[in-house]
């Protein structure tokens, strides 16, 4: 039996499908993150960094998740320029105020390991300077959708810019290669092994699964609301044409602008 994909991504099919998916996915990440939080405190403390390390369990993750939503969003970009669909649109606008959460936690966390590690909770490093850039882009690419009116015209200058911005996603992965930084070097994904024991490598891998799972669930939510406001909005304007300004006027301004 073949899947039909373009039945799956007709924006009706999605939200009944979110609707069913929803539970599931609410149940698999507060199992993850229950099983990822016990290993964090059960995991020891490193002898370098001591209790200090148990940060490293939301930045790290929260840095992955960061870079993962962003992907997700070039990926919906590409798809919004190319192919014009309105689901695309929805995904990609939906993700850019997650990206920028956990961005944000990113670099929180990041600065409260700093302060005890290297004295300040901020310097001008380059993976840190790029993962603020990073946030600056979603931030920028949030108000750009709030700021043109016309979703159509929003979409698609918000797709140019993701993708030109998209350019920031291998300099804050590589940054630690590629410059001189205080940051320390990949320890998970390397060719020459993880250089991170066990007992403390395997709650990180949790961990990074259960904001996945945060991640793809709070995702399905928002574009699954995304599109329903777009109804409502297009439901707002056919009223009006029809000369209901009065139940018109019941919606949002911005739903019946």
């Amino acid at each position: 039996m073949s899947l039909n994909f373009t039945a799956y991504s007709n924006p009706g099919n999605f939200v009944r499908i979110a609707t069913r998916l929803l539970p599931w996915l609410w149940g698999s990440t507060a199992f993850a993150f229950a099983v990822g939080l016990l290993g964090t405190f059960a995991a020891p403390p490193d002898y370098q960094q001591g209790e200090t390390v148990r940060i490293m369990y939301i930045h790290v993750p929260a840095a992955w998740t960061a870079m993962l939503a962003y992907t997700f969003m070039a990926v919906f970009a590409l798809g919004s320029l190319v192919w014009r669909h309105p689901l695309s649109d929805a995904a990609q606008k939906a993700a850019a105020p997650l990206g920028a959460a956990f961005t944000f936690i990113c670099l929180v966390t990041g600065s409260l390991w700093g302060k005890p590690m290297w004295g300040a909770y901020w310097v001008w490093d380059a993976r840190l300077t790029s993962v603020l850039v990073l946030f600056l882009i979603y931030l920028g690419l949030i108000a750009l959708w709030q700021t043109i009116e016309d979703p159509n015209r929003a979409a698609r200058a918000v797709s140019i810019m993701t993708l030109v911005g998209f350019i920031n996603i291998p300099i804050v992965k590589f940054s630690v290669d590629w410059w001189n930084t205080l940051h320390q070097p990949a320890s998970v994904f390397r060719m020459e092994g993880s250089a991170i024991v066990g007992t403390m490598l395997w709650p990180l891998i949790v961990m990074a699964l259960a904001y996945t799972l945060l991640f793809v669930t709070l995702h399905v939510m928002a574009v699954r609301n995304e599109i329903m406001r777009r109804r409502i909005r297009r439901l707002a304007i056919t009223m009006a044409a029809a000369g209901e300004p009065a139940m018109a006027c019941m919606l949002p301004v911005e739903m019946a602008s």
